[in-house]
């Protein structure tokens, strides 16, 4: 009986996505300034602290106890241009708070925007799918569209970073799921 409760719990938790097992519930993106650190041995060179970073942080939830492995792909839209990049996530334990990050730098938002002004309006929209073994298991976007809104759109690939790819790679090890090394 109990195993049955639990099993109807779950199938309620994760019955509206693709697969049972996976699903996003919240996409956000901030505007963020780049981590200073203090260190000895070497000159420090302090960062522009005007100079923001996008942050996409995707949350989801599991079902299996734990996921061998877990791809992300992230697509956003900023200045009509579309930026593309995915990370894979190993070792995902079950659970309603698991968490994806991507950034894209200053240098890259700054050739998108030309001589715009980059403002969180500025990020027209950010969809995030979970794919496992080739299938997407679920997608989400930030912005209430179409589903696939971006497959029509040219992509560029290369300025949307994994964690471990950015200066906040040493930050947060406990709030994000693990990175597979390339």
């Amino acid at each position: 009986m109990i195993a049955l409760v639990s099993f109807l719990g779950d199938a309620a938790l994760f019955g509206q996505t693709r697969g049972a097992d996976f699903q996003l519930t919240k996409i956000t993106k901030n505007l963020v300034s780049t981590p200073e650190f203090t260190y000895t041995g070497a000159q420090q060179y302090p960062s522009n602290q005007r100079d923001r970073w996008l942050e996409v942080e995707a949350e989801f939830a599991a079902a299996p106890e734990f996921t061998a492995e877990l791809t992300f792909k992230y697509f956003i839209l900023v200045n009509g241009k579309l930026l593309t990049g995915e990370v894979t996530h190993v070792n995902i334990a079950a659970g309603r708070e698991n968490r994806s990050v991507m950034y894209v730098s200053p240098r890259a938002l700054a050739r998108f925007m030309g001589k715009a002004a980059l403002t969180p309006n500025s990020i027209q929209n950010v969809a995030v799918q979970i794919v496992q073994q080739g299938a997407i298991k679920d997608e989400m976007s930030f912005a209430r569209t179409p589903g696939q809104w971006y497959a029509a759109l040219p992509a560029l690939s290369g300025f949307v970073l994994n964690k471990n790819e950015t200066p906040f790679a040493p930050l947060y090890w406990d709030r994000y799921e693990q990175i597979k090394p390339r």
